[in-house]
């Protein structure tokens, strides 16, 4: 599974979390898009980066991590084909996947702790999407009915 992360300047210790816990997993090739320091850094530059890799099926999977998620999840759910899901705990991230097949799992490290990320970062890699009633839901989205 190849995945992509960023943040901005507020999501820089949280992102380097869990790139590191990611990185220690096997079968994951993990791409770090930004930002790479604490400085002031506008978080739409990385989101786009992000949502368009996972728009052109580049990768399978995105993390972006901003002070509380809401703006890079605004940013990258403007892509064709990217389900961007800010989630708080392991199980909104799990039920992101199963049923809304998300791509990009978002988070404000103002919000969480780091324990709580790694555990929904787990949760949103490793929950297959269920399908079924939920496929019918997505395909009606993607419709605009």
């Amino acid at each position: 599974m190849k995945v992509i992360v960023g943040s901005d300047h507020a999501g820089f210790d949280l992102k380097e979390a869990c790139k590191t816990h990611l990185i220690k997993q096997k079968d994951l090739t993990v791409d770090d898009v930004g930002v790479f320091s604490k400085d002031s850094a506008d978080y739409p530059r990385v989101a786009h980066m992000v949502a368009r890799a996972i728009s052109e099926g580049e990768y399978d999977r995105g993390i972006l991590i901003c002070g509380s998620g809401i703006g890079m999840s605004i940013v990258a759910n403007r892509y064709k084909g990217v389900r961007a899901a800010l989630c708080h705990n392991g199980y909104v991230a799990r039920m992101a996947r199963m049923h809304n097949n998300a791509n990009i799992l978002a988070m404000g490290e103002r919000m969480i702790g780091v324990g709580v990320a790694l555990d929904m970062v787990d949760n949103f890699l490793n929950t297959p999407f269920e399908g079924g009633r939920h496929q019918s839901r997505l395909d009606q989205i993607d419709s605009g009915a």
